[in-house]
């Protein structure tokens, strides 16, 4: 069962990382095209802005996944490396149930948000509804109830290795 999960896991941090990459190139090209419309051709699109941040804002809650995947996100370091076995599995856990806690309320706030912006419009892109713009938070939040019990079952420090 544990490796099940952890399979489904690594593919679904896999996917969250995937639209973080793609959100920051598509802020990236867009950041060009809008430097190239404004400054070049003088008639600057503004649509690409309002796309720009919240593709940002997607890249963020879809790249946090990762991040508590490799244990960075929160951490410890100094009492982690001082402590026995025992203490070091009730320091994840503790990490762990804070870090689910905090996501629990980032999904319920944020699910009652994106429903509150449905009747609100993006400023440039009039017809596209706020709704989608604040659905990163409570889509990249599942992502990462995922991806922190993932690193309970099977954790990764890949900042203390690499840490001085």
């Amino acid at each position: 069962m544990r490796s099940l999960y952890l399979s489904v896991e690594k593919w679904t941090t896999a996917l969250s990382m995937l639209v973080a990459c793609l959100m920051l190139t598509v802020a990236a090209c867009l950041g060009i095209l809008q430097i190239f419309t404004r400054f070049v051709l003088e008639m600057p699109l503004e649509w690409t802005e309002v796309i720009i941040r919240f593709s940002l804002i997607w890249m963020v809650f879809m790249g946090i996944p990762m991040a508590f995947r490799q244990g960075s996100m929160v951490s410890v370091d100094v009492l982690y490396r001082w402590s026995g076995p025992r203490m070091k599995k009730f320091l994840d856990t503790a990490v762990a149930v804070a870090a689910l806690t905090l996501v629990c309320i980032i999904i319920w706030w944020g699910w009652d948000y994106a429903n509150r912006g449905k009747v609100q419009s993006m400023i440039g892109l009039e017809d596209v509804s706020m709704f989608w713009a604040y659905m990163a938070l409570p889509v990249g939040a599942c992502f990462s109830v995922i991806s922190i019990i993932g690193n309970w079952l099977d954790p990764q420090r890949l900042e203390l290795e690499t840490a001085q």
